[in-house]
Order: C-alpha cells, then structure tokens, then sequence
C-alpha cells in the first residue's frame, strides 16, 4: 500500500505540471487588456500602461512568467496579487473557499442521502412502480438546467412563497445555503440515483447473492453488507470526482443566489480579465481533485477485500 500511495504521489507531479500549465496558456490568452482595464473608459497614457506591466511581469516572456508563477508557488506558496487592488491572491482565496467549500459540503450531503436513497429504492424495487417513478423523476432533474432550476426554485420559494431569501447575505448562513445547495448538487443526485439503481440491480442476479440467500442470511446482512459494499465502488468513483466539480461548478449557482465564493470569483476574474486569480483559483481546484482522486482509490480496498495494491 505504501509503494502504492508514493508511486501515484510521484505520478501527481507531471500530472499537476501539465494541467496548471494547461490553464496558465489558456487564462493568459484570453482576448483583453487587464492593465487597461483597470482605468475604464477613462484610458490612460501608453507609458503608465507599460510600467504597471512592467511591474507586474506581464512584459515578460509567456514562458517566464509561468516558471515565476510556479516558482512563487512551489517555494514561497505566494500565488500573486490581484491586478486591480494589489490584494494578495492567497487573502482572496482564503476569504472565498470556506464559503464555497460549505456549500458543497451541504450539496455533497444532499445528493449523498437522497441520492443513495433513491437508488437503493430503485435497486430493490427493480422494474416495478417506485423504479419506474424514480427514473423519471431523475431523468427530468438531468433535462432541466443548473441556471433553469436555479431561478426556479428562486421564483418559486422566494418570490411567491416567501419561504426563503432571495440572495445569500454576507453571513452565509447555512439556513441560506440549503436551496443553493439543492440546485447545486440536483443534477449529480439524480446521476448517484440512476448508478446506484444500476449497479445494485446487476449485482442482486449476482452468483454471490443467490448463494447468501441459499445459506439463509438474514435480509438485512445480504443487503447491508453483501450487496451494497459491491454496488457502491462505481457510485463512490462518482462522489469522488464529483467533489472537485461542486466547487468549480458553483459558478452558476454562486452568480444565481449572490454568494460570494469561488464560483463567483471565477466569474468576476474572466469578466476583469484577473488572469493571476483565476489561474491560482483553477490550481487549487486541480490538487483537489488529485488528492480525492487518490483517497478515492484507496477507499476501494475497503469496500471490496479482493482489491490489493502493490
């Protein structure tokens, strides 16, 4: 195990040098002048634009300022400074990545409980009524939209019934966060339902099961121990991976319900042309992927006794 886990720490390395320096190339040629930016419609004189690049590094070569960016990084942790307000990038962060992290913290637990719980109904209850009812109800959850359910769960619970509040105030309350979270973690919910049903369908015509069922085991422990830890490794590869895209897929949502977290961090770096802090933002996000990419295939061994690692 141990041979393992150091062999796919040594394969993170190349794998986070090429995708940062993936986003780097393409963040930095997005079309637009950030220095120019700062200054509006208002403009300002070709010499100040070119020490303000000059002071940020911008008049280097694209090369070099990925090996400076990287550089900073690796020794000092030091991801830069905002272009429009010198603001630390790492202060940014900071400020931005518990808010979001508590929101996909609530939509990870929504699709978790609710989306397990659909597909073990499903499972169970295959081709009949309750399976029915569920697969079209999942299958119109994935049909409609992130920014379509959005506003209609904003229009609906906000503005006609007044159950909630309409933006997220600056408290981000986690009474705030559930309807955010509902939207945020709908589509992956409905995706956990479906392969969870599948997988626990495919496995009940099992070998395994038919003879747990002739050695006569209790109900509960064929399906408790028996059939779920085998149905769960493809369903727990999905809330692996879905992990990373929660935080960076709360663009929409974050914009929908005015929450002030990556998500609209992200959005409001693309639209200033914030180069420096959508690629530090995009660099966390990757090593949050590498690590549960990496927690996830160890967790295998747990669920299934036959999976070893050399």
């Amino acid at each position: 195990m141990g041979r393992y886990v150091a062999r796919r720490l040594l394969q993170m390395i190349p794998v986070f040098l090429g995708t940062t320096l993936l986003i780097f190339l393409m963040v930095y040629s997005l079309p637009g002048d950030p220095v120019a930016g700062m200054f509006g419609d208002k403009g300002a004189d070709p010499a100040t634009l070119a020490k303000i690049r000059h002071d940020l590094g911008l008049d280097l070569p694209l090369w070099q300022q990925y090996w400076n960016y990287m550089t900073d990084i690796i020794l000092h942790f030091d991801f830069g400074n905002q272009i429009r307000n010198g603001r630390p990038i790492t202060e940014v962060l900071g400020a931005a990545f518990p808010v979001t992290l508590q929101l996909a913290a609530l939509a990870f637990a929504f699709e978790l409980i609710f989306g397990l719980g659909l597909g073990v109904i499903a499972g169970l209850k295959a081709g009949r009524l309750a399976d029915n009812a569920i697969l079209i109800f999942t299958l119109l959850i994935i049909s409609i939209p992130v920014f379509v359910l959005g506003f209609i769960i904003k229009m609906v619970f906000a503005f006609e019934l007044d159950w909630i509040a309409p933006n997220v105030s600056n408290d981000q309350l986690w009474s705030e966060m559930i309807a955010p979270a509902m939207v945020l973690g709908g589509l992956s919910l409905a995706y956990v339902a479906r392969l969870t049903r599948t997988s626990m369908a495919e496995n009940l015509r099992a070998d395994y099961m038919r003879t747990a069922v002739a050695k006569g085991l209790p109900r509960r422990r064929i399906i408790g121990v028996h059939l779920m830890r085998n149905s769960m490794i493809p369903v727990v590869t999905f809330l692996g991976t879905d992990i990373g895209a929660l935080m960076g897929g709360a663009v929409v949502t974050e914009r929908i319900f005015n929450i002030k977290g990556v998500g609209g961090l992200i959005a409001e770096s693309i639209t200033r042309r914030e180069g420096s802090t959508l690629v530090g933002l995009v660099t966390i996000l990757v090593i949050i992927y590498l690590v549960t990419s990496l927690l996830i295939d160890l967790l295998y061994a747990v669920l299934d006794p036959r999976i070893r690692y050399a």
